[in-house]
């Protein structure tokens, strides 16, 4: 057995070094190009979250005594990465308008049908956009990733 050239194992090590700064180059890419592919698809199909997010909220149940009437985007998404999941997230400024429902103790309250602003929470998934009905009130979508923490990255 002979010896090893010392040409051959720096050579051999700078290929590994190559190799794994273009992987992570690429990775880098990729995850640029989801960002910008979510951040169209939300530009081009905002409509129809404003319907996807009044069905869900509905479902929840909440609030009691109010019927989910009416969701209009009011302005541009800010996009952010949830910390936990590495998901990409949806913070959407919205008015929501209520709706008492009869019977209910705020059918003859004239402020349960106020419009009012919050921030939707759309998710990234699959190649779409989804939401489970979360809404934070009272709340701009940068106040809203704040209010959230450390568990959300703002992306620009």
């Amino acid at each position: 057995m002979g010896e090893l050239n010392p040409w051959w194992v720096g050579g051999g090590l700078a290929g590994l070094l190559f190799a794994g700064l273009a992987g992570r180059w690429l990775w880098h890419l990729g995850r640029a190009v989801q960002v910008e592919r979510a951040r169209e698809l939300f530009r081009l199909q905002h409509e129809r979250f404003e319907e996807l997010l009044l069905k869900a909220a509905a479902a929840t149940g909440k609030p009691r005594g109010l019927r989910w009437a009416g969701c209009a985007i009011t302005g541009d998404a800010v996009l952010a990465r949830d910390g936990a999941t590495r998901g990409i997230l949806a913070l959407v400024p919205v008015t929501i308008q209520f709706e008492p429902e009869e019977g209910s103790d705020l059918a003859d309250n004239p402020a349960a049908r106020e419009p009012r602003p919050a921030t939707a929470v759309f998710l990234f998934a699959r190649g779409h956009w989804e939401t489970d009905g979360r809404v934070v009130f009272n709340l701009d979508p940068h106040k809203a990733a704040a209010h959230f923490g450390q568990t959300l990255q703002v992306m620009g």
